[in-house]
């Protein structure tokens, strides 16, 4: 596979080079990319796990720090488009989360079976909603060696509920608007509990911005997911796990998600606590979209906290050795 000039954004040289790849796939080929350092050795390879929504294999460019991380510690990454979005086969909303892990697990029986990937040390890496898929990827392999984890939440309802309420006292709302929100999200919760259709639950909203039929189904789907029991039956392995949490997390509660993974993992995990938010970057990039947008096109090692990267890299460093 030939290799591809060294990724640059407006000026920001970014030290790995990267090149576009076809993974087979359990519903089709999925188009990925593939970087390494610079000097195209790699000891090793992270698999990309994304989180909610259409996300391609660079997230838009946005991964490109977590890529140069990785080539600092000596490691590729691997990553690839969902499933109908950059190119891949299917439809990512009509996958469960054993559906995500049976996708990650097909890709990396692929890696693992090209000269070509480096997988000597192969290491998982997830945001948000991969926390649900990571564990599950982890319990039924033995050739992980280590796995990073972005702010992942334990339980899809509890995450769901937090959610609500950390917006609406972000959003300044009072009593009324409080209880209509609840109110809202408690219907919707017992149409999902006794699988209602799409028409039910269209006819059962007051949302400005109801979900779609697709995402109905995706949610109905995933509804029920906790990473409890994937955690324990991947904690004997006693993979290092890296678990980075942002300090402004107003989609998941990180105290519970912290309580969980120490009770479970004890001396196998670490745990990162960043002044950032749900996707550790910093709090003013998704406050002030226009400040995100100008530093994601001049300075984009900037969007993230301080010391996201170093942490990673550090963890990465330690893998495999």
């Amino acid at each position: 596979m030939a290799l591809g000039a060294t990724v640059t954004v407006v000026g920001n040289s970014f030290r790995f080079t990267q090149e576009t790849i076809t993974i087979p796939g359990p519903d089709g080929d999925l188009v990925g990319v593939l970087t390494l350092p610079d000097d195209g050795h790699a000891r090793g390879i992270v698999v990309m796990v994304h989180g909610d929504g259409p996300v391609d294999a660079t997230m838009d460019g946005l991964y490109a720090p977590w890529f140069e991380g990785a080539a600092d510690a000596g490691l590729g990454t691997l990553s690839w488009s969902k499933p109908g979005v950059g190119g891949s086969h299917g439809d990512w909303l009509s996958q469960s989360m054993d559906d995500r892990a049976a996708e990650v697990s097909a890709v990396l029986d692929w890696a693992l079976g090209d000269d070509e990937v480096p997988t000597d040390t192969v290491v998982l890496w997830g945001a948000s909603q991969a926390g649900w898929v990571l564990p599950e990827v982890t319990r039924s392999r033995s050739d992980i060696d280590g796995v990073v984890a972005v702010g992942p939440a334990i339980s899809w309802l509890r995450q769901g509920r937090f959610n609500l309420l950390a917006e609406l006292e972000h959003d300044g709302a009072d009593a009324q608007e409080r209880a209509g929100a609840i109110e809202e999200s408690d219907r919707t919760r017992a149409l999902l509990a006794r699988h209602a259709s799409y028409e039910e639950y269209l006819a059962s909203t007051t949302s400005d911005d109801p979900m779609t039929e697709d995402r109905w189904g995706f949610v109905q789907r995933n509804v029920g997911s906790d990473a409890t029991d994937d955690l324990r039956a991947s904690a004997s392995r006693e993979i290092p796990v890296l678990l980075m949490v942002g300090s402004h997390d107003r989609n998941v509660d990180v105290e519970e998600t912290e309580d969980t993974y120490r009770s479970i993992l004890g001396s196998s995990l670490t745990v990162t606590h960043l002044d950032g938010t749900h996707s550790l970057a910093r709090p003013v990039m998704e406050d002030h979209d226009a400040v995100g947008l100008l530093t994601a096109v001049v300075r984009p090692r900037a969007l993230l906290a301080p010391g996201t990267i170093d942490d990673y890299t550090a963890f990465l460093i330690g893998i495999g050795r």
